[in-house]
């Protein structure tokens, strides 16, 4: 029996690019036939177009709007920033996989306490349902990001603090695994600098970057649903699972994308909250991190939770987009094999860009 046989799975924020691809995996059965999915999330026309394409997909030509809640993939309208919102959906839930936040760097600078309600309340009202409730969940999975490894913008901040609430959950639920995963940017996921990239060349260009020395880890979609699906299997109450990804220069991703067109790459400066390289693991974390199974695992550090302590330390420092980078050739190789050459996608660029 796989990991989803027979459960029924909650995704707050689940009509994202990483929601669909998730669904999708999850629906191969490679891990189990589910009992349910639940797409849990505050915007109707993205669950609406999701509904339609998985209907599609399916195959199915019946009504599908009204018989929704009859679907192997059901879908929630409601927010993790409402304690009622949240307690209803996670009456039955077996595993709930939080992608729901406020991810664009500059909305969360100029709207902090937007961020701070989604990012960090959204987290909290999950622990108070299953602690006021005693529903009986068996994992919860926070979706965090390289940014909150020593932040320095606002998003950064409240994932860096929503790692904390999760991992805090272990001890106020004892029932129920909290476990977290941390990666960097999603190739051509929405907001991350490929679509960007896309609509600038569509546009004639220029192809703006900040700085020549920006790097940034590069993860498949398909590789953080495994880091994810790796957690659920394998992760310890507290620790945070990370998967061992490459950087690129950003420099690199805009030259293969415009290939021999006549458009210019511009310069225009390090935007406020933004760093130059990003960090999956700190120095300090890297004293607690362990590999395992092809990803590194920071083990939780409340005295609560330790288990057996590290006696080797397996990272000399923090792990960087710096040090982790794959050259123009190899990075050409990856956008090649994912099929992210702009010329590839330009049949599905409404699609990308959406």
């Amino acid at each position: 029996m796989g990991i989803f046989s027979q459960k029924r799975i909650v995704i707050t924020g689940g009509t994202g690019s990483l929601g669909k691809v998730l669904v999708r995996r999850i629906l191969s059965f490679k891990e189990g036939k589910p009992k349910k999915i639940i797409i849990f999330s505050r915007d109707e026309a993205k669950q609406h177009y999701m509904r339609l394409e998985y209907q599609h997909m399916k195959n199915v030509t019946e009504e599908v709007i009204y018989n929704n809640f009859r679907q192997l993939v059901e879908f929630r309208i409601g927010d993790v920033r409402r304690y009622e919102s949240i307690c209803s959906v996670l009456k039955d839930a077996d595993i709930i996989i939080n992608a729901a936040a406020l991810k664009q760097v500059p909305t969360c600078e100029y709207f902090p306490y937007e961020a701070v309600q989604t990012n960090i309340g959204g987290a909290e009202n999950i622990i108070r349902v299953l602690r006021e409730n005693n529903f009986p969940v068996k994992t919860v999975v926070g979706v965090s990001t390289d940014k909150a490894c020593k932040p320095v913008n606002v998003m950064g901040m409240t994932k860096a603090l929503q790692e904390r609430v999760f991992i805090s959950g272990n001890i106020f639920v004892p029932k129920t695994r909290f476990v977290c995963v941390r990666y960097g940017n999603v190739l051509a996921s929405r907001g991350s600098v490929i679509p960007l990239f896309y609509q600038q060349i569509k546009n004639g260009g220029p192809l703006t970057i900040t700085t020549e020395e920006m790097t940034r880890f590069l993860l498949p979609l398909e590789k953080a649903v495994d880091t994810i699906f790796a957690a659920i299997k394998d992760a310890k109450p507290g620790e945070i699972y990370i998967p061992q990804a490459a950087s690129s220069l950003i420099t690199n991703i805009a030259k293969i994308l415009v290939g021999e067109r006549k458009i210019k790459i511009k310069c225009t400066g390090i935007r406020p909250g933004e760093k130059v390289h990003e960090i999956l693991i700190s120095d300090e974390e890297s004293w607690h991190t362990v590999e395992r199974k092809g990803y590194y695992v920071i083990q939780a550090m409340l005295p609560e939770l330790i288990g057996k302590k590290i006696n080797k330390r397996i990272l000399p420092g923090e792990f960087s987009s710096a040090n982790a980078q794959m050259d123009l050739e190899e990075t050409k190789k990856m956008l090649t094999k994912y099929k992210l050459l702009f010329e590839h996608q330009e049949e599905k660029i409404g699609e990308i860009l959406a």
